[in-house]
């Protein structure tokens, strides 16, 4: 097939990467630690990531991009599988249309909403134990940022409360159709084995969340309307959100959840 190459579109912040070895070696560091058969890759776009993942038979693969474009190429492109190659919006993704069990992600994520893509990973994180990304370095160093860290906020906390995070890699800008205005990273996300985190779940993401959302003041003022007592005996409430780890958040989630009890 001498089908033209698709034009990147700005406004669905497609960067296009060209590098063939950087794209088998991402894969290749994809399949070393997947668990799953089910694999979703999301932005196939032009099929660099693909061509290396639909060979292997063991994998049971489907594609999604929002770009119609992009489909239509991409169904050209792999006829075999072109019934797996899916229009759909990933942060509109109910994973049950398309897996039955866990899965497995990867993806050359449009940057312009990779962030939120975690967030819909954290959604349903009971089915996805993996996922391997690229994404701006500033917004991967922000993600894999430890505590104290300046750029470390919600997405952190949230991120590693469930998975063990790993730099494999940095792109530079010029393996890139667009050359983004900055250098890209890519991201391998392991789920640990604790399934669940120890403390009320929905009260923890309120805690980091209310945390952060004025992470200039100390903990102590930043979440007086949570602990809603007057002269609280908890630990870590003279210091600010970034300072905390996720296992410290945990643990006054847990304290903030007696003192509710004892009301």
């Amino acid at each position: 097939m001498n089908r033209a190459p698709l034009k990147p579109k700005k406004f669905l912040g497609q960067h296009f990467l060209n590098d063939e070895d950087i794209a088998q070696e991402i894969v290749q560091l994809f399949l070393n630690l997947n668990p799953c058969n089910d694999v979703l890759e999301v932005g196939g776009g032009m099929g660099v990531l693909t061509k290396h993942l639909f060979p292997k038979n063991d994998l049971h693969l489907k594609v999604m991009d929002v770009d119609t474009n992009a489909i239509s190429y991409l169904q050209e492109l792999f006829p075999d599988i072109a019934e797996n190659i899916i229009l759909g919006d990933v942060l509109k993704m109910q994973p049950d249309h398309f897996f039955q069990d866990s899965f497995a992600i990867i993806g050359n994520f449009p940057y312009n909403i990779s962030s939120q893509i975690l967030f819909k990973v954290l959604e349903h994180k009971e089915k996805i134990p993996y996922l391997v990304g690229m994404f701006q370095k500033e917004v991967g160093d922000r993600i894999a940022a430890p505590p104290g860290s300046r750029t470390y906020g919600i997405l952190s906390v949230f991120m590693q409360a469930y998975y063990d995070i790993e730099t494999l890699m940095i792109v530079e800008k010029e393996s890139f159709n667009p050359p983004p205005q900055v250098r890209s990273v890519v991201l391998r996300f392991t789920k640990r084995n604790e399934n669940i985190l120890s403390c009320n779940e929905t009260l923890f993401f309120k805690v980091v969340k209310t945390a952060f959302n004025q992470r200039r003041k100390t903990l102590r003022n930043a979440l007086k309307n949570l602990i809603n007592s007057p002269n609280p005996t908890l630990p870590y409430l003279d210091l600010r959100a970034e300072r905390l780890s996720w296992q410290q958040f945990q643990e006054l989630t847990i304290l903030i959840e007696k003192l509710h009890h004892q009301d």
